[in-house]
């Protein structure tokens, strides 16, 4: 089966900025000892409809929901599909649901990373492949994780933080304390949006 168990999975409340640099920020948190470095290359499948968060990383394909935002402004996501490449129908049926697509009728059938992005996001003028380069170290502060990230994003540099914890409480005031309250929050969809101009194209300025 290509479908990895999510149901131990408890969903995290998570606020995020993108930005050159955190100032104060950055130096109050590498003050701490690093909990975590991992470097990556990941394949975003942005669509220029939807707010989906779907990435694929050493070929598995997550598929992230929103569920909530709380009147602080913090976003509750949690991981609804994860799966390994080769991809079941079902799967891949799940994937293009999220993006209110539809597959075409191959039962039984298993489809490879490459066979998926080239018949089902490259020949969709909706959809499209952004790949992304994470340098990401995590800390930890008051209990609470929060992640430094240096991202390639298509190709442009940007720096992104996160704090993240299943109580909202918490992250809301970690993020006080670093004085973090500041700057936009923004999840990666929308800050790739913007990167690539599909916000200008959903809603055009006036």
């Amino acid at each position: 089966m290509s479908k990895i168990d999510l149901s131990t999975i408890i969903p995290r409340w998570e606020w995020r900025s993108f930005r050159d640099t955190f100032g104060s920020a950055e130096m109050i948190i590498q003050q701490h000892e690093s909990t975590r470095t991992i470097e990556s290359e990941e394949l975003y499948i942005l669509s220029r409809l939807h707010d989906v968060n779907i990435k694929i990383r050493d070929r598995k394909v997550e598929i992230k929901k929103l569920l909530e935002i709380n009147d602080d402004g913090l976003e509750k996501w949690t991981p609804v599909l994860k799966a390994a490449f080769p991809l079941s129908c079902d799967v891949v049926t799940d994937i293009l649901k999220a993006v209110d697509l539809v597959m075409d009728n191959q039962t039984g059938v298993t489809i490879e990373l490459d066979a998926f992005l080239g018949t089902y996001v490259k020949t969709n003028p909706s959809l499209q492949i952004v790949e992304v380069t994470k340098s990401r170290s995590g800390y930890e502060i008051d209990g609470v994780r929060i992640e430094l990230a240096d991202l390639k994003i298509a190709g442009q540099g940007i720096r992104t933080m996160a704090v993240e914890d299943e109580d909202p409480r918490l992250v809301i005031a970690l993020v006080k304390k670093l004085d973090l309250i500041k700057f936009a929050n923004i999840n990666y969809i929308r800050a790739m949006q913007r990167m690539l101009g599909f916000e200008d194209e959903r809603w055009p300025k006036r």
